[in-house]
């Protein structure tokens, strides 16, 4: 049987996209990863990840990647469409694009929802054809199956250009995009009206609005 295995990278920051990824393989190809040493992205330096990156690429049966930008979050939040839905949404896309409805194929989710059923639900709503496919939407899948960290290293290597990409307009002060990162705080403290409409801020986000009251209420002062 088939394995797809779907991940995300980029969730929580304030600055940049979320990119999904999803990978496509059989158990022997499995195998080969788990003795290449792939597993969660988030324990693998970056060196380590863009080699993986490259071999996972090179002999994978399919992968799909989707890259959605600050504008478009904020453009579904604003819809009333929250995060958990958009990312179903772009997880049942990179099934419908991989699916080619031939073979048995065994789908393993990281679920990004506390409430596991009623995200997994909600994902096959949007899948086109479910009659050869069996779902599992678990937490932690990227910690717990290669195929989901195969995808959760293809993810994250495609964030991480995402950035570079960014670094090379705004500079590296511009930092990981997360809130938690002090470079990136310093960045969005100085820089979230100036570059409100250049589509690199998530505007939705509670971090991004505290800021620009804060900056806001200095001027008036």
């Amino acid at each position: 049987m088939l394995k797809l295995g779907i991940d995300d990278a980029g969730r929580g920051p304030v600055i940049g996209p979320m990119v999904l990824a999803g990978c496509l393989f059989d158990d022997k190809f499995e195998r080969y990863l788990r003795n290449l040493g792939v597993k969660d992205s988030k324990e693998l330096t970056q060196k380590r990840r863009e080699f993986l990156e490259e071999k996972i690429k090179e002999k994978v049966e399919a992968f799909e990647i989707i890259i959605i930008e600050p504008n478009e979050i904020d453009k579904k939040n604003y819809e009333g469409v929250k995060l958990n839905e958009v990312e179903a949404i772009a997880v049942a896309e990179i099934i419908n694009k991989i699916n080619k409805k031939t073979e048995k194929i065994k789908i393993i989710v990281d679920c990004p929802s506390p409430t596991i059923s009623k995200w997994c639900d909600f994902l096959k709503t949007r899948i086109k054809n479910l009659s050869n496919l069996e779902i599992l939407c678990e937490h932690k899948a990227d910690q717990n199956h290669v195929v989901v960290s195969a995808a959760s290293i293809l993810a994250k290597c495609t964030r991480e250009k995402e950035m570079e990409k960014l670094k090379k307009i705004y500079g590296n002060e511009i930092g990981t995009g997360y809130p938690s990162d002090p470079l990136t705080c310093k960045f969005l403290e100085k820089n979230a009206l100036t570059h409100k409409d250049t589509g690199i801020f998530r505007k939705t986000w509670s971090t991004w609005k505290d800021v620009c009251k804060k900056t806001e209420q200095k001027k008036l002062f």
